[in-house]
């Protein structure tokens, strides 16, 4: 039976992955960031959506256990926040790529490239996007402004991707 967009109650999964903000160091402001973001993006669409949330270290066993629950239960969203990096402890790529089915790469070599003309740095992200079962997952970076470019740019084509995978034709 196909998926009725218009009546699912989408479930959201949303994990910071920060060493400090899991021990309580500082607060967590990007997952936040991450919901607030998508709760409008649903909203204005009048669809119906469950946010779940985690603040977890940067580590690859908490993530994989999380992520592997997202994907057996049929979790529409999962977005992680942090580790997307370059550093020592900057894992969500590696942990997750292995996880999805497909990769979705043009989003998020659209965002490298639009930030990373004005911050060299931005480049330096190894985000990544893709389909894991029905479950989509976006990895972003761990800054609020970070999550909001990656989001801002995600949302537009949300409405869109949440169709094809679901195999609506929505063409006419």
């Amino acid at each position: 039976m196909a998926l009725n967009i218009d009546t699912h109650t989408f479930r959201i999964w949303v994990v910071t992955l920060s060493d400090r903000a899991s021990r309580g160091t500082y607060e967590d402001l990007s997952g936040p960031e991450a919901v607030r973001l998508l709760t409008f993006f649903f909203e204005t669409r009048g669809w119906k959506a469950e946010f779940k949330t985690y603040v977890i270290p940067d580590d690859a066993q908490q993530l994989l256990f999380i992520a592997h629950g997202a994907i057996e239960e049929g979790i529409d969203l999962l977005v992680t926040s942090g580790g997307t990096g370059i550093g020592p402890r900057d894992i969500t790529p590696d942990t997750l790529l292995p996880l999805l089915d497909k990769q979705i790469t043009g989003v998020m070599d659209f965002i490298r490239l639009k930030y990373g003309a004005e911050k060299p740095a931005a480049l330096l992200s190894r985000a990544i996007a893709g389909i894991a079962g029905k479950t989509l997952v976006y990895t972003l970076p761990g800054s609020p402004k970070a999550v909001k470019e990656y989001l801002t740019e995600i949302i537009q084509g949300l409405e869109h991707t949440f169709y094809m995978l679901h195999g609506i034709d929505r063409h006419g």
